[in-house]
């Protein structure tokens, strides 16, 4: 994007495809890419799989005589105590032996294997055999399955493995165990080995030859400008291949990878792009604020009193001097669930106790605010740093259930102000926001009210992604750390911006089980202020509680978590709280408690609504009086 083509090494092939890539994302450039011939193993081997199947009367009769009879019975004294032919019973044990289920001795003797189904209600099925193919990569060392083979791409292309030292060994099937095998070929997700189902894998082995297949594959050098971050990338077709990117670079922190032989990418080349895109960021924020002025120009719109209490969709609206403090905060307590604001700087003039008096209120009301600051690229390179008081103000600001409702952080390399409400009013322009400086006098400064959906996404997505890559950083920090409480900033953002199913992920991901009372607390405000019910996220939460044991440290807060959103999803559609509480569902909360023993999912949410309506009407009081309170204080200050 930035370099000249001749200093890029892109293959002609990509070029399409890299302008693709640099258009959803301004802050990145795509400095190389290749494709390039990449190399997997292949060969066909043979597995065996055993299922079950449900007893017959008889079956389990002379299997339970076989394990409770002391001694055990012979054909025929069975078949006496059951009254039956001994060629009936003498038959049955015949299958019965055949399947390994009872030895082949007199009396009737059950066999480990023959217990271990019985217990299931089952007895095995003669085995069968299944030809697959087994895939080994050797990039990331994963063994992997699947029932159609690879197709060979006679492709004269440079071969990866030539500039990219590969330490990993290709697994041979034989040297592998069996329950290695079992465990690839589920995670394959081939229905062939599924215990739970009675169908078990019990043997796997090599029936040809490794035959080596060649595989087109493109590979990317890609610079990310607001994590100041090259990275490299494998995509196949239009899909990115996670594990094998993830493994390049390791390879490439490592050293294992030229990018010099590879592109013909210098440090001088790398440095020089990275320093232009860089000095781009401020210029991109700038042009798209300037395609916002000449929409302005092109249809001048002037603010009148009627539109003070209100929107009108898909306009420009300029605001100068005196208009832009009241406008900035009617939109500012128009807000029912987001408030993104970006200021250079921040003071303590304009954040007095009025100010964090609505803040308060917002937050009250279950709005989430994300606040960012900062003009220099970097925070230690900021010229006026923020003041620690004026710091600890804005974090104590809480929500109804104790979560802090702003976000604060200097993200720095922007000098432009900008305030987006809801996703639906973008307001940007010259006026300090939160730094008035004293100088409350006409100053010529303007602002730009936007409501035409695609700018006001436009400038969300740009913000919203800078925030989220700072939640970024501050995940790993916390868990490199394993810190619970260095974890709530990064939740709390993913949940202002309504990525609550990023938060999951990385929960899930990392077996970090004690944040999900915190996660369902950020469902909890959302589900409150937004009326949007994801089905998906919310089951998905639930699979997780059968990772809970029920004796953690944090099962108390788990239960209240979880009759609090279900209280919540309720209020909204009782119908879709109660196609929630599934079968499955319901048995781990009739485990864990969250529900009472004897409780049905009908009442359980009827009483879970009550609680969330006694819940609204006590915050509605409490808001009222804070607001009563704030009101008296300010008239004796007057």
């Amino acid at each position: 994007m930035f370099l000249a083509s001749s200093a890029k090494t892109i293959d002609a092939k990509l070029k399409n495809f890299v302008n693709e890539i640099e258009a959803k994302n301004h802050s990145i450039s795509v400095i190389a890419a290749r494709q390039l011939r990449y190399s997997l193993y292949q060969n066909l081997v043979e597995i065996t799989i055993k299922e079950s199947r449900d007893f017959n009367v008889l079956e389990e009769f002379i299997i339970r005589a076989g394990i409770e009879f002391d001694p055990s019975p012979t054909e025929d004294e069975l078949a006496s105590i059951l009254g039956l032919d001994p060629v009936f019973v003498r038959s049955t044990t015949a299958t019965l032996q055949a399947l390994q289920t009872l030895s082949a001795t007199s009396p009737i003797t059950v066999t480990s294997e023959g217990r271990s189904f019985y217990e299931k209600g089952s007895v095995p099925q003669p085995p069968y055999s299944v030809q697959i193919y087994a895939i080994s990569d050797p990039l990331t060392g994963k063994l992997t399955f699947q029932c159609e083979p690879l197709n060979d791409e006679l492709v004269k292309l440079p071969d990866l493995a030539d500039f990219v030292t590969i330490d990993h060994l290709i697994p041979d099937i034989s040297s592998l165990s069996l329950e290695e095998l079992q465990q690839s070929i589920q995670a394959s997700d081939l229905a062939f080995h599924l215990p739970q189902e009675g169908k078990i894998v019990v043997s796997c082995k090599g029936i040809s030859p490794v035959k080596k297949i060649g595989k087109t594959l493109s590979f990317f050098v890609i610079f990310d400008a607001l994590k100041d971050k090259l990275s490299v990338q494998i995509i196949n077709g239009k899909q990115i291949l996670e594990a094998e990117s993830s493994c390049l670079e390791v390879l490439l922190s490592e050293g294992k990878i030229s990018l010099q032989a590879l592109c013909k990418l210098s440090d001088e080349t790398i440095s020089f792009e990275r320093e232009a895109i860089l000095n781009h960021q401020n210029t991109e924020i700038e042009a798209r604020v300037e395609k916002i002025r000449e929409k302005a120009l092109e249809t001048p719109t002037y603010i009148s009193k009627e539109q003070n209490d209100s929107t009108v969709v898909g306009t420009v609206i300029q605001l100068r001097d005196g208009q832009i403090g009241q406008a900035f905060l009617e939109i500012l307590n128009s807000a029912k669930h987001q408030i993104i604001i970006y200021s250079p700087w921040v003071n303590k003039v304009v954040i007095d106790d009025e100010f964090l008096n609505l803040l308060q209120n917002l937050a009250n009301c279950g709005v989430w605010i994300l606040i960012g600051y900062g003009i220099a690229q970097r925070q230690e390179n900021e010229g006026k740093p923020i003041l620690l008081e004026v710091e600890e103000k804005l974090r104590a600001i809480k929500t109804p259930d104790g979560l802090p409702s702003i976000q604060f952080f200097c993200l720095g390399d922007s000098h432009i102000r900008e305030v987006i409400v809801d996703q639906k009013i973008y307001v940007c322009g010259s006026h300090n926001w939160l730094s008035y400086g004293g100088n409350y006098l006409p100053t010529g400064e303007s602002v730009y009210k936007v409501t035409i959906p695609h700018q006001v996404q436009e400038a969300y997505e740009f913000l919203a992604n800078r925030f989220q890559n700072h939640a970024q950083k501050l995940w790993k920090n916390a868990l490199e750390n394993r810190n619970s409480q260095l974890s709530v900033e990064p939740l709390c953002i993913w949940g202002a911006l309504g990525m609550e199913d990023i938060a999951l992920q990385e929960i899930e991901q990392n077996n970090w089980l004690e944040l999900l009372p915190m996660w369902l607390n950020l469902v909890l405000q959302n589900i409150k202020a937004k009326n949007v019910l994801d089905l998906v996220i919310y089951k998905k939460a639930l699979s997780l509680l059968s990772k809970v044991s029920g004796e953690e440290a944090f099962i108390e807060l788990l239960r209240q978590g979880w009759r609090q959103v279900m209280g919540a999803i309720a209020t909204k559609n009782p119908e879709t709280a109660f196609n929630l509480l599934n079968n499955e569902v319901w048995v781990q909360f009739l485990r864990l408690n969250i529900a009472p023993i004897n409780d049905s999912p009908a009442n359980f949410i009827s009483q879970c609504t009550i609680s969330q309506h006694q819940e609204k009407e006590e915050n509605k009081t409490r808001v009222k009086g804070e607001k009563v309170d704030h009101k008296t204080k300010k008239k004796e200050k007057s």
